[in-house]
Parts: structure tokens; sequence; C-alpha cells
């Protein structure tokens, strides 16, 4: 079965340089900013050092990929670790030159994941071939058990707290949550976790052996257990079995599953987000901790040399009634980043590692990644005075949560940054008027149909990179040769129950915080953004070229017509 992945990389604002995801710089003295020497006659080059050609790469990868086609470190790439190296970790084992590297590298990757690195015994090494050899003995099913979906799961994330299991199928009365109604079912075991770090709490995870063959897959859809889905009249919902839908009503509408209708089929398409980003977290490997970085996570940890500041906004989006969307914006001063020359090149590189907890101090999510910020030597002074933004979305449940997020200088390692926040996931009610996040923005666009809905500042079918303050109550910048763009989305708007329409009026209001005085007012009606629909997006942009320097508030009114309710959204700028 592949792999799921959900990777999130950085962006940045307009000018600034790129975060993108990439190895470790090259170490080198801190604040070198030598320019490489033409060698003279008397620095003859070092033939071993030149740069090849791609005539000459091209052979040497064929050649490297050729060294691990057969052999122990096929084995150890493909078998042993197949479910818990990372894509980023098994690219850069089949592009080492030799086995000398390769054995490093080995090393390396079971040092990384040891929970007590100055023990010679790794726990986490004997544990992870404990749990191979236990897969291979239990669940072989005509291919050795690590290739299976039972073993996968078993050796990435351990025995599960409860199995329930139905080696044989048969009789099975439905929960009302997959329809009610009894039918007949194939083979099929539900593992539960009571937690996993970094996914969540209480996962169950569904098998179904389809071909009645030992081979239990992992499955999104709970209907795949259903031995007489297929069958005309029999194995009945209880819908069906009472006339209110026909059982063919199972297979149209798409959809992650074919429950068919019943009394709470809106709560399970609801939950379908839910149950894809679980997938995803499930199926990629077990997240690896910057274990330099985790001393700091919840911890007051005194830091080693001056701290690496940066400011973090938060969103909240809302995408189901028990899923809010909220989007991460950290900003860094790429003045404050430390920068290696190297051929022509000024590298800078952060660790990023961040964690979620609930108020029981249990970790509900965990991200980390390595970006890197490259520049020309000669436009390094320019760059520097600069900003540089990282993204990252998470989905999580309404509440309250703490936020901790540590950063590293990998280029002065004691250079170190520290961020934690409570955050109050807000719950959006059916019958109240509500509203997202005002966002504002200096660039906003639609994205291709194959992105909807995912990437990097990519809300929705909106690409938008949110400004970040310097403090919560400090406005964000923007220049005058600058378009202003705020994003907010309405939810829960009064339907007539006649006309099956919305009737809200929505006004932009942009106001001069000096005088107080309007500058700007517009208006428009919920009918000509989506007039059936209880949810319309609000997307605008304006050019700053008229206003003077200053300070200024937009304001979004929202009066709702049906419901007789109104709201209002503000957030403070400044204009240099």
């Amino acid at each position: 079965m592949s792999r799921f992945k959900a990777l999130v990389w950085g962006g940045l604002f307009l000018g600034s340089v790129v975060l993108t995801a990439g190895a470790v710089a090259q170490e080198a003295p801190v604040g070198d900013s030598s320019v490489t020497k033409t060698p003279s006659v008397a620095e003859k080059p070092d033939p071993t050092k030149r740069r090849l050609s791609d005539r000459e790469k091209f052979h040497q990868q064929k050649e490297l990929r050729a060294e691990i086609k057969e052999g122990p470190y096929k084995k150890w790439l493909n078998e042993d670790v197949l479910w818990i190296i990372t894509d980023e970790e098994a690219q850069a084992f089949k592009h080492l030159a030799n086995d000398e590297e390769r054995d490093a590298f080995i090393e390396n990757f079971w040092l990384r994941r040891n929970p007590n690195p100055d023990s010679p015994d790794n726990e986490f090494k004997e544990q992870h071939y404990q749990r191979i050899a236990y897969a291979n003995e239990h669940f072989a099913a005509g291919k050795p058990g690590w290739k299976t979906d039972r073993g996968h799961i078993y050796i990435a994330y351990g025995k599960p707290d409860n199995i329930e299991s139905h080696p044989s199928g048969g009789q099975y009365e439905r929960p009302m949550e997959e329809g009610g109604g009894s039918t007949s079912t194939f083979p099929f075991e539900t593992w539960h976790y009571r937690y996993l770090e970094g996914i969540g709490d209480n996962i169950d995870l569904e098998f179904v052996d389809g071909c009645m063959c030992g081979d239990y897959h992992l499955t999104i859809d709970r209907s795949e257990k259903d031995a007489l889905k297929h069958v005309p009249g029999a194995g009945l919902t209880q819908a069906e079995e009472m006339g209110q839908s026909s059982k063919t009503d199972r297979f149209s509408g798409g959809g992650l599953e074919q429950l068919g209708k019943g009394p709470m089929q809106s709560q399970q398409q609801a939950k379908q987000f839910d149950r894809l980003s679980l997938m995803a977290k499930i199926m990629a490997p077990p997240p690896i901790k910057f274990k330099d970085l985790e001393q700091y996570i919840g911890s007051a940890q005194i830091l080693k040399g001056p701290p690496f500041l940066f400011d973090v906004r938060t969103d909240y989006v809302k995408v189901t009634n028990e899923t809010i969307l909220v989007p991460l914006t950290l900003q860094l001063r790429n003045r404050d980043i430390t920068f290696n020359n190297k051929d022509g090149v000024a590298t800078g590189t952060v660790n990023i590692l961040g964690r979620v907890s609930n108020l029981n101090h249990r970790a509900i999510q965990t991200f980390e990644d390595t970006v890197q910020i490259s520049e020309p030597s000669e436009l390094l002074a320019a760059a520097q005075n600069r900003q540089s933004v990282y993204w990252k979305s998470l989905p999580l449940r309404p509440g309250l949560y703490k936020v901790d997020i540590v950063i590293k200088d990998v280029n002065n390692p004691d250079h170190i940054g520290t961020w934690k926040r409570s955050i109050s996931v807000p719950k959006y009610d059916d019958d109240k008027l509500a509203a997202s996040s005002l966002i504002l923005s200096d660039s906003m666009h639609r994205v291709p149909t194959k992105e909807i809905g995912s990437g990097n500042f990519v809300i929705g079918n909106t690409w938008i990179r949110p400004r970040v303050s310097a403090g919560p109550k400090t406005p964000v910048n923007f220049k005058r040769n600058q378009d202003l763009s705020f994003w907010m989305q309405v939810y829960n708007l009064g339907i007539d129950e006649k006309s099956k329409k919305n009737d809200a009026q929505i006004e932009y209001e942009v106001k001069d915080l000096a005088t107080n005085k309007t500058i700007l007012t517009t208006s428009e009606t919920s009918q000509k953004l989506s007039p059936n629909s209880d949810q319309v997006t609000l997307e605008k942009s304006m050019p700053l070229a008229s206003l003077q320097p200053g300070n200024y508030q937009v304001t979004i009114k929202v009066n709702d017509g049906v419901s007789k309710q109104q709201i209002a959204e503000s957030a403070p700028f400044t204009v240099e």
C-alpha cells in the first residue's frame, strides 16, 4: 500500500528569499563571508574535487544505484526500515558513494531514534526488530508478515491497546453510525490505540480480509467488510428496511464510504476530512523529533546564547463542526540567521520543531522541518534586510491547547528561539452566525483545480500568505507600492425557507485610526457570492498607493437578514 504523506513547506514575502526543504548546510566558521579564490599556479586544483559534468553525474548516480541494487544494504532499506524511514532519509541513503558512508548512515539512523543516546543498547532498534519478527510470525498471508498492512502498523506503532477480531466474519449487527440493520461480513479486525503521539487519542483502525485469504488490508471505508453490499435485497440498513432509501443510494454521490443513507449520514460525511487526515498520518513514517530541540518543549530551559527571535500568527478556519484548520505562520528576520558562504552561494539553515498539547499535557500533533535559505553571496546584504515566512496548517478539534515552537540556527548551534502560547480553537455552532479569522495579505490568488485544499498557504481554492505582526497587539506593515488583500469566511448564514436563499448585507470599511475617519466603504450582498449556501468566502484587494503613511483598520460587518444576527471582524495595519 502506498504511503500517504502530508508535507508542508515554507514560503516567502514578496521580494523575500524562499524557504525550501533542504539538507543541513555544510559546517563552516560562523560569519565566514570569504569568497572562493581562483587557484594560482602554486595552488593547483584538486582533480577529485572538480565540478562534474552532467554526463559524469549521470554515470556516477547509475553506478551508485547499482551498488545497492543487491545485497544487505538493499535489504536494510527496502525491508528492515521500510515503514519507519522518511523519504528524505531514503533518498539520501541512495545517493551515498560507498559502503563506509552507508555504514555510518545506518549507525546515525538508529542513533537518532535511540531514546537514551548515552546507553550502549539501543532500545528502539531492538524493539523494532522484535516487532518485525512478531509480524512475520502472526500476519503472514502468502507474503511475509512485514509486507502486510497489519504488519506495517504493528511495526510502526506497536501492539494496539485492544483488538476486536472477527476471524470468520458472519452475522453482524451494524451500529447506527454505520446505518443500522443486520448483514454478513468478511473477516475483519478493529485495532484501538488509546493514544499515538503526533496522531491523537482514541484511534480506531479497521482491517478487512475481503479475499478470505488472511490478507487483511487497512481501510477507511467501513462498508468494505459488508459481504452483502452488492447483493440486491440482502443486508439492508435500517433506512433501507423502512423504505426511506434504496440500496443503490450507497453507490451514488461519491464520498469515502458506501454506508448508505441513514439518521447519522450528515455526521458521517462531516467526519470524512478527519478520516482522510488520520489515514495520511498513520501511513506516514513515525515522526522523528530533533533531539536537541525537544528539551526546550514545555520547559523553562535557559538558552545558552542570545535568543533567536521570530514571530508567529495563528488563524482559524472551519472545515466541519468538529474540525478546525489552524494555520500557523512563522516569520523570521533574515539578519538573525547565520549564513555560510560556499562557491558563491550564501546558505542559512533553520530547524523547526513544533508541538500541540492538550490540557493534560499530552501531545496531539508534532511537526518538524528543516528549511533552507539560499542567496547569491553578492546579494546577501540586501537579502538580510528582508524577512521570510514558514507555514504549517494543523487540523484540530475545538478546545484549549498549548503550542510550543522551537527553532535553531544550524550554522550557529547556540542560537535557539522558543515560542509558547495557549490557543483556544473556536467551536462554530450551527445556529450562530460566525466567521473565520480575518487574514490580511500582500498577495492572494486562485489556485488550479488540482491544488485546491492543499499546498503552502492554500485555504480552499485561494492562495493567501498572511502578513505577520511583531506582537498580538501590533498591526501588520505594508508599503504604499503594495496591494492590501483580505480574506474571511462567514458561517451559518440563515436560509429563507421559501426562496431557499441567504440574505445578508456585507459591508467593508477602512478607517484612518489617527483621525478616526472612514476613508473607504463599500458593500455587497451574500446572494451575489453564493445565494444558496450558508457559507460565503469574502476576498477583496485594494491598492495602497492613495493612502498616506499611518495606522489604519479594515472592518468587515455582516448583517444577516434571515437570522437577524450581526457580526463584525477588524484587523489593524500600517502603511509605510
